[in-house]
């Protein structure tokens, strides 16, 4: 009985290996930087007034949550934002980001919370709203695999 017991103990006090937060090595640095670049490029794309480099981003199987539902696909997603395309820039303004927080959830997954903020010509008509991405790594890089951004 006091045998079973110092077991049961032994197997409560010792940690699963998945509910264990660690500390960010050089893989999770490595997808931040990974997150980071395809997310900066994508910004790139929309101030550039590049609609094809703005969605690169995002994988063709992409979901993004908007108010009406869900739009399903990269191109879905790019005939959702093709009219603030128009004369070689973004008729929306200059866009920015703030991350705020992201997490690893495992070597091919990383969950980003950021701030997204437009600002057009006049500045006091800028747009700011809050975005979570799950990013997936695949073998083309950093995609989006859901948006959810408001």
């Amino acid at each position: 009985m006091m045998r079973g017991l110092v077991l049961l103990g032994l197997l409560l006090a010792t940690p699963v290996a998945g509910h264990i937060e660690k500390p960010m090595g050089a893989p999770a640095a490595a997808a931040r930087a990974g997150v980071a670049a395809a997310l900066d490029d994508s910004k790139a794309g929309w101030n550039a007034g590049n609609l094809d480099r703005f969605v690169a981003v995002y994988a063709p199987d992409a979901t993004f949550v908007t108010a009406k539902g869900l739009v399903k696909g990269r191109a879905a997603i790019a005939d959702r934002y093709r009219r603030s395309f128009a004369g070689g820039g973004n008729t929306r303004g200059k866009l920015s980001f703030e991350t705020l927080d992201s997490r690893r959830i495992d070597p091919t997954h990383m969950l980003l919370w950021a701030r997204w903020t437009l600002t057009p010509a006049d500045p006091a008509k800028a747009e700011t709203g809050m975005t979570t991405l799950l990013f997936e790594r695949r073998p083309e890089g950093w995609r989006i695999i859901s948006d959810h951004s408001s």
